[in-house]
């Protein structure tokens, strides 16, 4: 048997022979990139090594430790097996090989270096960097082999065994291959990403360099110039120089920390040719694998030597730097993030800012003129621009100056005159128009529709859903007007021990605690079978929801019982599968992705939770009997008045929620015909992928129906593309969109004090200046707790949500009501005490602090924080 390859004869498919570190060196070398001359020591030498000292059994029982061992059985465990390899005798014939091999490099003296070369390391999930030893400047055959050994035991270091374990890698899983090259003797070194680790920028190397050798660098050992490269142009973009006060040097047997000469210690380790040079080798390796590289380099009288190259993992995809100015596109007007934005937490996708501009622009000016008489307003005098992709109502200052001074008739104007503004127009008018032409459009077979008309009926539904969410906000205010109604008066007849006046609105029927029982009863129903129980609580959630997207029963579960299970949760999403996370149509709506209703299901199977129909009798009980007790103690007037104020707030607050839900009843149908023309486009070179289509302008997509390249009969690629010919565009636009992502958008603009006076208690976030351990927000629901925070972008988060955490989010909507029973406390950026937080938080009996503008950006997953409910504040612990 051979024991040792060249590195230059490594191939990627010997990962299990040499291991990742001698998988990446072979790469680097059949590239033509400079590399120390070496070999690898294979696997087959490691278990050749166990095998004849008979340490296997020994090790495995050493190793196979429980899930709640504490550091000190690991490292007890480790030192147990590093006596085992410190006693054993190495192979005649794995001696001879490493003897050669040895000679091959120089032989005698020759210094080296020996690394461990894992089959375990850097997964595509993980990176094992650092699990095991590397041994450098060995010198002479005896500590060659001594050093072999040495790595080999430190495959059970007691840091390698605690990582791989919580990783799921078993100890009968790893083996280890040893690399040894000719050492370098650096003046610098360093390591070296091809894509921007910060950021995700794959058009960016980022370059940490030190004096000395690069061992110290990697550990973290000694403090490193840091470079960010543009990689296209070779370029310098960013460069912090250290004050470098060691460096790691060779001795006589080993390696030293000394002391940095004064005169080099403040001076840049690379000047902008080096690192423009060592950039373009970082291209050429990540063009190679085809993948971002992490890579270890050396420089030796102005050579480069490249030390290994390993995949980076948990890179973040590429994003571009966070907008920190908002400038307008419309002057001599205000801004304003509230009513509908509310509903788009989030940087917009470009085809949807296209579209939503003028639908809701027309909506407003419709709305307007009917309440304060036509021509009231003139085009362009309302707009939904976006800024940094953040949609914002914008208002000419003086139309708006005028609109505000003529409130009070437009309010009678619309709940009094108008057919279907208010609840019973929007549920007489509105609402059924909204379904009428949702029906008239799903009729049609969409597949078989020309691009055209796919694009009407896309922008028929998206006027449909604006108007209809233009009648919303008629009865919006008419929910938060009853309810202030009822408070205020109940202020006047509370006693001292009296309940809050939440507690009389409590225990009604509304859309999104309709979806949460139904949800509650799915679980039920699977009770009914263990098999059924035992696939839905084991499968992960991803696979669960392929099963429901293909209908292949989950292993162990009957095909006919899945079917009914199947068809009764499709009947689900067919009714409440439309409630959006955001109004942007490019976010997925339950009805295309369910993995939170399947979390909710889990979770109620679970025993977790509270049965929502019991929850409701109770409220329900309480309330009534609330009622009476405060009406037996009230004179026939006031009797009279309680009961009129509370049957209003009582019949709005339900409406009010049931018309939130349905904003979104048309989005299932409306991305379904964008996807249908993604996938034409696909198919004729346009885009790579389907959903790419909403990362098109409103114009490109316009150019491609009006071509031709949007009909069902698409297949034809354009000629002469090597790539989609909107792909580098597409790219860009979410590049861009994910660094807006991290933005506070302001609330208002432009940023001036006047506009927080003059409006700020009007806005539904708070201000964005609070500093210090306490954050200040709005108490909506009562209650206290403290418990760890989880904070949620949006429905691709949810499933990181853990029972007893405090739900921290930038608003919630209809969509995000099965988290609730999940959360201990809610807290968000944006809305109050009448908002949908405030309410379905009350429902469940938790703690909610809404409107605090900064709890996303202030606070991070796992920490603990204090939610008080009562005074509005939440508390980093």
């Amino acid at each position: 048997m051979t024991y040792v390859n060249g590195l230059g004869d490594v191939q990627r498919s010997d990962i299990a022979t040499a291991g990742g570190k001698a998988v990446g060196l072979g790469g680097l070398i059949q590239a033509g990139l400079p590399v120390p001359p070496g070999f690898v020591l294979t696997t087959d030498a490691y278990s050749a090594f166990v095998t004849e000292n008979n340490l296997g059994q020994a090790i495995q029982e050493l190793a196979d430790l429980p899930s709640d061992a504490s550091p000190e059985d690991y490292e007890h465990a480790a030192a147990l097996i590093r006596t085992l390899f410190t006693k054993g005798v190495m192979p005649s014939a794995i001696e001879v090989e490493l003897k050669d091999a040895y000679q091959l490099l120089g032989g005698g003296n020759t210094a080296v270096s020996v690394r461990s070369s894992a089959t375990a390391e850097d997964l595509t999930s993980a990176s094992f960097a650092g699990q095991q030893e590397t041994f450098l400047n060995v010198r002479g055959l005896e500590a060659l082999g001594t050093a072999v050994i040495n790595c080999w035991a430190s495959l059970w270091t007691a840091r390698a065994m605690s990582y791989r374990a919580r990783e799921g890698v078993l100890p009968d899983q790893v083996r280890l291959a040893v690399v040894v090259q000719q050492m370098v003797e650096a003046q610098a070194a360093g390591v070296m990403f091809t894509a921007n680790p910060a950021n995700g920028r794959r058009d960016q190397t980022v370059i940490s360099a030190a004096w000395g050798l690069g061992e110290a660098v990697v550990s973290g050992a000694v403090t490193t110039d840091d470079i960010t490269v543009d990689t296209n142009a070779g370029k310098v973009l960013t460069r912090q120089t250290a004050d470098k006060e060691l460096m790691t040097v060779l001795t006589e047997n080993g390696t030293a920390e000394h002391k940095v000469p004064e005169a080099r210690r403040r001076a840049p380790v690379l000047d902008d040719a080096l690192a423009a040079e060592l950039a373009g080798y970082g291209q050429t390796i990540a063009d190679h694998f085809g993948a971002p590289q992490d890579i270890e380099w050396a420089l030796a009288d102005g050579q480069f030597f490249l030390l290994q190259s390993r995949p980076i993992t948990a890179l973040p995809e590429p994003a571009a730097d966070v907008p920190t100015e908002w400038p307008v596109p419309y002057p001599k007007g205000l801004y304003f993030r509230a009513s509908i934005v509310e509903q788009m937490p989030e940087p917009l996708s470009p085809l949807f800012a296209d579209l939503i501009d003028g639908s809701v622009s027309r909506s407003i000016s419709a709305l307007m003129n009917e309440a304060l008489g036509q021509h009231s307003l003139r085009e362009g005098d309302v707009r939904f621009p976006t800024v940094n992709g953040y949609a914002y109502y914008y208002y000419r200052t003086w139309p708006m100056l005028r609109m505000t001074a003529r409130t009070i008739p437009a309010m009678r104007a619309l709940f009094g005159g108008e057919a279907h503004m208010g609840i019973n127009g929007w549920r007489d008018y509105s609402h059924p128009r909204y379904e009428r032409i949702i029906k008239d459009w799903s009729v049609k077979p969409r597949t078989e529709l020309p691009g055209g008309q796919l694009l009407a009926g896309m922008q028929a539904l998206l006027d449909a859903g604006t108007v209809y969410y233009t009648a919303v906000q008629s009865v919006i205010p008419m929910a938060d007007m009853s309810e202030l109604a009822f408070r205020g008066f109940y202020r006047t007849v509370r006693r001292e021990g009296d309940p809050p006046a939440q507690e009389f609105l409590l225990g009604f029927d509304s859309e999104p605690i309709r979806a949460e029982k139904s949800l509650y009863d799915l679980a039920g129903w699977a009770r009914s079978d263990p098999s059924l129980v035992k696939a839905l609580l084991e499968s992960t959630t991803a696979a669960l929801a392929g099963c429901l997207r293909t209908g292949a029963a989950p292993a162990g579960v009957d095909d006919a019982l899945w079917h009914e299970w199947r068809f009764t949760f499709q009947e689900h999403l067919a009714r409440y599968g439309h409630a959006v996370y955001n109004l942007d149509f490019a976010s997925a709506v339950p009805a295309d992705d369910p993995t939170a209703q399947l979390e909710t299901v889990k979770f109620y199977l679970r025993g977790q939770g509270t049965d929502p129909h019991e929850r409701q009798r109770l409220l329900s009980e309480r309330r009534e009997s609330l009622t009476r007790e405060v009406a037996g103690r009230l004179g026939p007037r006031r009797r009279a008045l309680f009961f009129r104020l509370l049957k209003w707030a009582q019949e709005t607050a339900p409406a009010r929620e049931d018309a939130l839900a349905d904003v979104g009843l048309a989005w299932p149908l409306l991305r379904r015909m964008l996807l249908e023309l993604g996938r034409r486009l696909v198919a004729s070179g346009v885009i790579a992928a389907a959903d790419d289509v909403f990362w098109l302008r409103f114009s490109e997509l316009q150019s491609a129906v009006d071509f031709g390249l949007a009909e069902p009969e698409a297949g034809v690629a354009l000629a002469g593309a090597t790539r989609p010919v909107r792909a580098a565009a597409v790219e860009e636009r979410r590049m861009l969109w994910r660094g807006q992502a991290k933005a506070a958008a302001p609330q208002m603009l432009p940023q001036k004090a006047w506009m927080e006076k003059a409006f700020g208690s009007m806005m539904p976030g708070g201000p964005q200046q609070q500093a210090g351990d306490v954050i200040k927000g709005t108490g909506a629901s009562a209650g206290r707790v403290t418990a760890p925070a989880r904070v949620l972008r949006g429905p691709e988060d949810f499933g990181r949500m853990q029972p007893g955490e405090v739900l921290v989010a930038r608003m919630t909507t209809p969509a995000w009501t099965p988290l609730f029973a999940m959360a201990s406390a809610v807290v968000t950026d944006v809305g109050g005490p009448l908002s949908h937080s405030s309410i379905v938080a009350r429902e469940y009996g938790i703690p909610a602090v809404l409107g605090t503008g900064v709890a996303t950006q202030r606070l991070a997953d796992g920490p603990k924080v204090s939610v008080d409910g009562d005074a509005g504040t939440v508390t980093v612990v």
